[in-house]
């Protein structure tokens, strides 16, 4: 990892995710893999691996987690900026609800990874940059996640942070409701 420009985030929050008492389950929503890029497609795939290997459960696509994660990857895209909180200024778990909503669960927790890189960046180099950090680590084998939703953004010239330079925005929402 030794680009200057690869960089990646965790909100403490975010990786200890956040849970909330509500009063019976929600169905989730399902995106179909076909509608994934080949990036988004490694990353699932290659976190599964990672959860078998350690025990876990894999984790189910949600089309609205993935939503949250599609709109959070193209904001900051846009405005130029790294931030697991939104360009409002709130945080990552009420973004997530706006999508995931807790609704009638009993049970609800999310939480977050994301990076950014050189425009280039495969699966298994997203993958080695989360493993390198302890705390996105724990988020890819936390075992209470169920769903996950992925976005892999490419700018040919992102603003702000980005220094107009071309990267991949990747995020990846965690959750599980019950």
């Amino acid at each position: 990892m030794g680009n200057p420009l690869v960089r990646s985030a965790v909100l403490l929050l975010a990786i200890a995710g956040l849970w909330v008492a509500a009063s019976p389950a929600g169905a989730s929503s399902q995106q179909p893999a076909a509608s994934l890029s080949t990036l988004e497609q490694g990353v699932l795939a290659d976190i599964n691996t990672l959860r078998k290997q350690h025990g876990l459960a894999p984790l189910h696509l949600s089309a609205s987690l993935s939503d949250a994660a599609r709109q959070h990857s193209a904001e900051m895209a846009a405005r130029g900026y790294f931030s697991h909180d939104s360009a409002n200024g709130s945080s990552f778990d009420k973004r997530i609800a706006r999508y995931y909503p807790i609704g009638r669960s009993n049970f609800w927790s999310v939480g977050e990874n994301l990076l950014w890189s050189s425009p280039n960046v495969d699966a298994p180099g997203a993958l080695d940059m989360w493993w390198d950090s302890p705390e996105h680590r724990k988020n890819m084998l936390t075992a209470r996640w169920r769903e996950i939703g992925l976005s892999a953004v490419h700018v040919p010239a992102a603003p702000g942070t980005y220094g107009g330079r071309e990267v991949t925005i990747v995020t990846t929402d965690f959750g599980v409701r019950r």
